[in-house]
């Protein structure tokens, strides 16, 4: 594993790190069925597990499309850190993109 040029405040595991990673690579690479079968798998172990829900939300909103379940992961995001600034300007986005009759 490489080393990580950022804090693990949100105290992963190596596992979540290793897994945090290749979803990563998966999404750079455009291989979302697999992204998104590694993220739901550990969005499924630890549904409170921040950088999970935020990647999700990214990837489901920017890749996929898919804003309502976009909007959704950040909704996840904010109640568990209402503060978190990026996921309300991302889940501001989204919404704008949703029509509502």
């Amino acid at each position: 594993m490489s080393e990580h040029s950022w804090k693990n405040i949100y105290n992963l595991s190596t596992d979540q790190l290793n897994d945090l990673d290749e979803a990563e690579d998966m999404i750079e690479m455009m291989d979302l069925t697999k992204a998104e079968t590694i993220l739901l798998k550990m969005y499924k172990e630890d549904p409170t597990c921040v950088p999970v829900l935020n990647v999700l939300a990214h990837m489901y909103g920017r890749h996929l499309s898919d804003f309502e379940s976009a909007i959704k992961f950040y909704n996840l995001v904010l109640d568990i850190e209402p503060d978190n600034a990026w996921a309300r300007d991302e889940r501001r986005k989204y919404s704008r993109y949703l029509s509502y009759d």
